[in-house]
């Protein structure tokens, strides 16, 4: 436990951060360069579609619905209500995030184009509401499910999908759209679990049926066919096999404890199908998971879904180069996956993971240290208790390109830590390299502590960090509180040294963009920092006379210079001061509420009114037309528009065909101004200028791109709408 602070420290002259206010040249990213997983799906949040439902959130409240939901915000649609979705993409299927109160199940109808579907969407609580009373600051959580649906059906992008309350109050978060490809064939010379007696019913078990299967294909290929199999006991002696299914849509396991081993010759291979448990609460004595323990060296897990399980996989033993990627993790009791100690080469990558119920992504070397392993381009989201990615010790770790959005309690996106939980423990040793990662969100209140945790945490927990600690390249956007926090989380104050920051870009921090609790030393370079709540920095080691934390200026860096001046006070978050009424003569669209026909990762439509042109929308890809509306709140007139891209040369010119249509009640729209291409270069500053018509009065102002030669998608870094030519 982390004690409060209650003293009042000054902090000495020699440890105040006097950052360089110099020029610094920021290349925004290039249009595709998003972090995260290579995913089949587009997301769409609820908030953003039409509904009868009453939004909820945003909320950071440990405990309530808000707080875990995606972008903390959702709809909560009671009987009769609907929230209906404008389909971002090509699909056949849909899965959706959802909540319903405790002890309560039901359906949902599900509406294409107004036409009400035969099949109804299941939805319950039983997966739902976990609490875990062994650990400290722990509250009821896990409040989301997700279920999935075959539309029976293709719809285009610009259908609609409706989802339509009965029975049951349910709380609708975010919806997947995906083109689901037909089921796979058998491979040539594998051995069905059919032809050894599995039942693809799923009414009888098919735990014998699979193992022989397994003993039948050593060296070969054991096939799972479309269906559903029950399995009621765990696998064992796995190896030199490959275990594949015809695509995770069409072959389903239903199993709690799919493999269970504590060694293996290795080259195992899982791909291809679903493995769906029946976990309701967290119990940690019990092995729970798809796999737990080893698949021996040389082995690979891809293409799967995993869900309604205690972990993903817990790995233990010999995993030598070990592959996992292309799989989606949802709806964990507690890790996502975890190398327990070992794991040697291990890469873990494009995966998708959401409402996890500890650590989505952790290492933890215990009994033997975790070496030249890697959590690298995967996508994880609402982790409801701890990080998104934790590295408790381990040799020579990198952690790269992830994106990370939505923490809780108790986490932050990304934990370098010295945490060590039992002995014998490898502490953090060599370079670890965390590299190229955006978080979103990310961070939150520690009840523990009674202060924040930040975005990213180098944690010298049980004792000092000695290894180089490399953060590079690194996108913090609206974290609640800070954005790099250094702390003993232990309380004895061990040093966190050792570390560089170099290439940061922070947006909108809730207070501090450094928040230092422990005597160490970190250099910083090129981080540049807007919206910043509170101040620049929080210096104040923990305990009083532990020593100082040394933040040495590399250079480069802007917009985060001042430093909270009361160790014994916490910054609040603050969003800093108010722009004036923009009047008749201002940006009337700076700040409206945005949505869109669609979005691409966090690239949300509200980053075309934030007032930031290094921050942007993108529409989905793939999927023109594509549009942005902005409310502006009242009829105004409105004389001409200025639609701008980030202004780095790495955004390369492109003609964006833009048609600008305006509506005085969200519902009838008009063309304003006919389908134009608009030339974007940033030679002029990526910067476009639209003159609208004498007399255009609008309230709702709607610009819908049908092509952009740049990039497949509609995409604009500031909508700006001025009453004056």
């Amino acid at each position: 436990m982390h004690p409060t602070r209650t003293s009042v420290r000054l902090m000495p002259v020699a440890v105040a951060v006097a950052l360089a206010a110099g020029l610094v040249t920021v290349t925004a990213p290039a249009a595709h360069a998003a972090a995260g997983a290579d995913l089949p799906f587009t997301s769409v949040e609820a908030e953003s579609a039409t509904t009868t439902g009453t939004a909820i959130g945003p909320d950071l409240t440990q405990g309530t619905l808000a707080s875990e939901a995606s972008g903390r915000r959702a709809v909560r649609l009671g009987a009769g209500q609907r929230v209906e979705f404008t389909v971002p993409r090509a699909a056949n299927a849909v899965n959706l995030a959802y909540s319903v109160p405790d002890g309560q199940s039901g359906t949902l109808d599900v509406y294409v184009n107004g036409q009400k579907l035969a099949k109804t969407l299941p939805v319950t609580s039983k997966y739902s509401y976990v609490d875990t009373g062994w650990i400290t600051g722990s509250k009821t959580h896990h409040f989301y499910d997700n279920a999935r649906l075959l539309l029976g059906r293709d719809v285009q992008a610009g259908d609609k999908v409706a989802f339509q309350a009965t029975g049951v109050q349910v709380t609708v978060d975010v919806a997947d759209f995906e083109q689901v490809a037909g089921a796979a064939g058998q491979p040539a010379g594998s051995v069905s679990v059919v032809s050894k007696g599995a039942d693809p019913t799923g009414q009888g078990d098919s735990t014998q049926a699979f193992r022989d299967a397994v003993a039948a294909a050593r060296g070969g290929v054991v096939w799972i066919p479309p269906g559903e199999y029950r399995l009621t006991s765990s696998l064992s002696g796995v190896q030199n096999v490959t275990l594949q299914g015809a695509g995770h849509w069409h072959s389903i396991v239903r199993s709690s404890r799919f493999i269970d081993q504590t060694g293996s010759s290795g080259n195992v291979h899982i791909k291809d199908f679903a493995v769906i448990g029946e976990v309701t609460e967290r119990v940690d004595s019990n092995p729970d998971n798809f796999v737990n323990g080893s698949l021996g060296p040389n082995s690979s897990v891809s293409g799967m879904w995993l869900q309604h399980l205690k972990v993903g996989l817990w790995l233990t033993g010999t995993n030598d180069n070990l592959v996992v990627e292309n799989n989606r993790f949802l709806d964990m009791t507690a890790d996502g996956l975890n190398l327990n100690g070992n794991a040697r080469g291990v890469k873990v990558r494009h995966n998708f993971l959401r409402n996890q119920g500890d650590d989505a992504l952790a290492m933890w070397s215990l009994n033997a240290p975790d070496v030249g392993s890697s959590f690298e381009n995967n996508t994880i989201t609402q982790p409801n208790l701890a990080n998104g990615i934790a590295i408790y010790g381990g040799t020579d770790i990198t952690v790269r390109g992830n994106l990370i959005s939505d923490t809780n309690a108790l986490g932050s996106g990304i934990a370098i830590s010295n945490q060590k939980f039992l002995d014998p423990f490898h502490p953090l040793s060599g370079t670890i390299t965390v590299d190229g990662n955006t978080l979103v969100r990310t961070g939150a209140m520690n009840p523990n502590w009674n202060h924040p945790m930040g975005a990213l945490r180098v944690d010298s927990y049980d004792s000092a960090i000695k290894a180089q600690v490399r953060i590079t390249n690194t996108t913090v956007t609206d974290s609640p509180y800070s954005a790099f926090e250094f702390v003993s989380g232990g309380g004895r104050g061990f040093a966190a040294k050792n570390v560089t920051v170099d290439g940061a870009t922070v947006r909108n921090t809730g207070t501090v963009v450094v928040q230092a609790e422990t005597p160490g030393a970190a250099t910083f370079r090129n981080v540049t920092a807007t919206g910043v709540g509170a101040a620049g920095v929080y210096n104040c080691p923990y305990p009083a006379g532990s020593g100082t934390f040394t933040l040495t200026d590399g250079g480069g860096n802007s917009g985060w210079s001042s430093t909270w001046s009361d160790c014994s006070t916490w910054p609040q978050p603050g969003q800093g001061n108010p722009d004036p009424d923009p009047g008749e003569s201002g940006n009337l669209a700076k700040g409206r509420p945005a949505t869109a026909t669609g979005s691409q990762d966090v690239y949300t439509p509200g980053k075309a009114v934030d007032g930031d042109a290094a921050t942007y929308w993108e529409s989905a890809n793939h999927a023109f037309p594509q549009a942005l509306t902005v409310d502006l709140g009242s009829s105004r007139t409105v004389r001409r528009l200025v639609l701008k891209l980030p202004p780095s040369a790495a955004w390369g010119a492109r003609t964006q065909t833009v048609t600008v249509l305006g509506s005085s009640d969200g519902s009838t729209y008009s063309t304003v101004v006919g389908a134009t291409g608009h030339r974007f270069d940033p030679a002029t500053g990526n910067t476009v200028t639209i003159p609208l018509p004498a007399g255009t009065s609008l309230r709702h102002l709607r610009l819908s791109v049908s092509a952009n030669t740049g990039w497949p998608a509609a995409q604009f870094s500031e909508v700006e709408a001025y009453s004056t030519s």
